[in-house]
């Protein structure tokens, strides 16, 4: 039982950290375009990056923030087990792409007008 309530308080205090974070970022996008008129680009951009990091090291703290630290670390290991095809193999994978294309947009332009044909003649309206 007394599990159950640390984590039911874990909960809601990642849940609380992570509603800060969300009006912190909600902040930091409000106020640069809010005081547009009056501060440079230069200083709204810097604010809305400063409440954008300090959100992100908010929401770092919680379990499910973690979870998407984790999930972005295991992406980019596997991003770089990816083997990137060659120029040559993108340009006849392409290729191969392009005319499988025109051959079956002319597959169907035949198609479409061997039954327009069909029902012109079974309806009397030959042109």
């Amino acid at each position: 039982m007394e599990s159950q309530v640390v984590d039911a308080g874990s909960a809601r205090k990642d849940s609380l950290l992570l509603l800060v974070a969300a009006v912190l970022f909600a902040g930091g996008l409000f106020s640069f375009y809010y005081f547009d008129p009056q501060l440079a680009t230069v200083v709204r951009l810097l604010i809305l990056l400063a409440t954008t990091g300090v959100a992100i090291a908010i929401a770092y703290q919680t379990a499910t923030g973690r979870d998407v630290w984790d999930a972005v670390t295991g992406a980019r290991t596997e991003l770089r087990k990816v083997i990137w095809p060659t120029k040559q193999e993108s340009i006849q994978t392409t290729i191969m792409i392009a005319v499988v294309v025109v051959i079956m947009a002319l597959l169907m332009w035949g198609l479409d007008s061997t039954l327009l044909y069909g029902v012109e003649k079974l309806t009397g309206r030959a042109s």
